[in-house]
């Protein structure tokens, strides 16, 4: 993969076209088991929107992820819940194409599709420090920045990137600190989102709570709340 990784970056200047009309839209994805949702998830698109300016960002959930556990929940019942989250967001949009593939989420694989369908449109793969920190774990990560931008999330006390290796060459060579690239070009750069506000929640904790009966109030969205008690979701741990 780190072969794969440094022929990508050979490539760069291609991705690059000059003198091409400005993408009509730019479209965040953010990724995730989502297992369930929670107000993080939602602050996190909501900030990353908002600092890369732009005009909507697409959560999907996963159906297996391969570097994580394998979620609780259906992906019937997590993408309900997504939905529920997102009925009233304004720019924020559920997207169920993950959990219709078999076998384990290729992010290469999504972002093609996509691109298929969307060949003029600029598209942001969003990512947390972790997981950019394992972007050379990947599969066919070298096709990713052919496809679409790298917004990393930068939040204080996140793990640091690594400084050698093929990851830590791929985000010199790729780095762009000029937001207009996401207008200008489809794919191609990476792009680093400072301070993000943290909430000191995650999917663990909410089920984990749910396990021992206590309250998930104000950590999920209301929706989410009232049909995770009304159903009796994530009461029992596995």
């Amino acid at each position: 993969m780190a072969g794969s990784l440094q022929t990508s970056l050979g490539r760069f200047a291609d991705a690059m076209p000059t003198g091409s009309p400005a993408p009509l839209e730019a479209i965040g994805i953010l990724g995730g088991t989502f297992d369930p949702v929670h107000c993080a998830h939602l602050r996190l698109a909501l900030e990353v929107r908002a600092a890369l300016r732009l005009d909507s960002v697409r959560l999907m959930p996963a159906a297996s992820p391969r570097l994580r556990a394998a979620p609780e929940a259906s992906a019937e019942v997590r993408m309900r819940l997504l939905e529920a989250a997102l009925a009233d967001v304004c720019g924020l949009e559920a997207d169920a194409r993950e959990l219709s593939r078999p076998g384990p989420t290729v992010t290469a694989d999504t972002l093609e599709a996509l691109r298929e369908e969307l060949p003029d449109v600029s598209l942001c793969l969003i990512l947390g420090m972790d997981a950019m920190s394992r972007f050379d774990a990947w599969i066919d990560a070298d096709r990713i920045p052919d496809l679409a931008h790298i917004a990393v999330a930068e939040r204080p006390g996140a793990a640091a990137l690594p400084r050698n290796g093929a990851t830590a060459n791929f985000l010199r060579a790729r780095r762009c600190d000029d937001l207009d690239s996401i207008r200008t070009a489809p794919s191609g750069c990476v792009f680093f989102v400072r301070d993000i506000p943290t909430l000191d929640i995650s999917a663990t904790r909410v089920r984990s709570l749910r396990a021992r009966g206590e309250s998930i109030r104000f950590l999920v969205p209301d929706r989410v709340h009232d049909i995770i008690v009304n159903e009796d979701l994530y009461a029992h741990q596995r």
